[in-house]
This record gives C-alpha cells, sequence and structure tokens, in this order.
C-alpha cells in the first residue's frame, strides 16, 4: 500500500512537470534557436519539441548534455554546437528550487556547467516544475558545485569556511565524473538568506569552474499544480 502511494504521488508530480511543459512550448516560434535542457523535466518538454517539429515547427536546438542531444536527436530535432551561435532565443529547462523573485538551485543531474552556459547566452530562460519544486529560501537541496579534481581538497576546506559542509558526489563508490572531466560537491549551507551573496563566494573560490546557483537568469518560471500552472515572471 505505502508503494502505491508513492508511485501515485510520482505519478501526478510527473503530471504537473507535462503540463508546465506543455505551457512553456507555446512560447516556441519559427525561426527560433532553442537551448535544451536536461533532467526529468527537460526531457518531457523535449519530447513536446520533438512532437512540434513532427508538426512542422521550424526550430534548431542546443543542447545542455549528451542524453539531451541523444534524445533530441532520436525525435529529429534539428542541433547546432553551442560554437556555432551567438546568441539562444529561448531555453526550456527543470530546476531543482526555485524562489518566488526566481532564484534557483540547478545541477542535481551534473549538468550544471554546460547549463549555465547556455541559459547565459539566452534571451529568454524558461524553468519548468513540478508544485514541490517551489521554496521561500534556496538551501533544502545542496547546492551543486562543479570543481577540478586537482582542487577537491582545497574547495572542501573552503567550503567550510563559508559555514558550509561539502561532500563529493560519488556513483557507485566512486566520484562522479562531468562531461568536462571534473568532480562535483554537494555543498550544504542551510537556508539560504543571500543566495547572491553566496554564488559570488563560490565563485571566487579556486578551482570551482561553476556553481548551481542560478541568480538572476531565470525569466519566467512555469509551476504544474495539480490539474492547471501557475507562472512566476521577472520582477
Amino acid at each position: 500500500m505505502v508503494l502505491s502511494i508513492y508511485n501515485h504521488k510520482m505519478k501526478d508530480l510527473k503530471y504537473e512537470k507535462t503540463l508546465a511543459a506543455k505551457d512553456a512550448v507555446k512560447y516556441l516560434c519559427n525561426g527560433q534557436i532553442v537551448g535544451l535542457g536536461s533532467g526529468s523535466s527537460a526531457y518531457i518538454a523535449i519530447a513536446e519539441i520533438g512532437e512540434l517539429v513532427k508538426n512542422g515547427l521550424d526550430i534548431k536546438g542546443v543542447p545542455t548534455s549528451e542524453k539531451t542531444r541523444e534524445l533530441a536527436e532520436s525525435l529529429n530535432i534539428p542541433l547546432l554546437k553551442i560554437e556555432d551561435v551567438d546568441s539562444i532565443d529561448i531555453t526550456i529547462d527543470g530546476a531543482d528550487e526555485f524562489t518566488a523573485d526566481l532564484q534557483l538551485i540547478k545541477g542535481g543531474g551534473s549538468f550544471l556547467l554546460k547549463e549555465k552556459v547556455v541559459a547565459s547566452l539566452s534571451k529568454q530562460e524558461i524553468i519548468i516544475t513540478d508544485s514541490t519544486k517551489k521554496v521561500e529560501f534556496l538551501g533544502k537541496f545542496t547546492v551543486p558545485i562543479e570543481v577540478i579534481p586537482y582542487a577537491q581538497n582545497y574547495v572542501l576546506a573552503q567550503i567550510t569556511k563559508l559555514n558550509g559542509s561539502g561532500k563529493i558526489r560519488l556513483v557507485d563508490g566512486k566520484p562522479l565524473i562531468t562531461e568536462q572531466g571534473n568532480v562535483l560537491i554537494d555543498g550544504d549551507f542551510g537556508l539560504i538568506q543571500d543566495p547572491a551573496l553566496l554564488a559570488d563566494q563560490l565563485t571566487r573560490i579556486v578551482g570551482v569552474v561553476e556553481h548551481g546557483l542560478f541568480i538572476d537568469i531565470a525569466t519566467t518560471v512555469i509551476m504544474g499544480v495539480d490539474d492547471t500552472t501557475e507562472t512566476f515572471t521577472k520582477p
């Protein structure tokens, strides 16, 4: 019984993400360059985009991970390499947490570096989520921090100096290696009162390549709630 209730809950959250994705793709139009996010929410949106392309939508996608690229190719979505674009019209991606003023934590899927590059090139960054992702303060979800392996112990020590704690993310008992050959540290800073300050502090640590605090990057968040959606826009 407990398992069936859990599955029902998960199914509802997927439905909320699907509703959000369907709303997000309404922003697309012919001729756009579209950033394709990574993670469970983004993959639902990519499936929706694939259907639109099948029915005649003329866009080109820029993937944020190899898994995204493979999914897009399987759906016959035309793709561009990141080095071949100067700007991106719109990106649709997910988030691990967001606040009402559109500050985000991303990177639970380990693709935060490419996601932030694509987001930074985007004129619009649309985030789709289920109703569990909205929080008053960021920080219940840990902050992913991508670090060059040589500096991992130094970075862990610096995180401690910021009154946080960090753990190297493991897969099958071994450090997860990102697509760029780096390791991820999941940083726990408790509830974050000033995300912009923490983002700046993390950026200043030598050896940190990028972190999962997305500050003033999202322009819109579309959140599925039961059988409808709620949209948050940049203040």
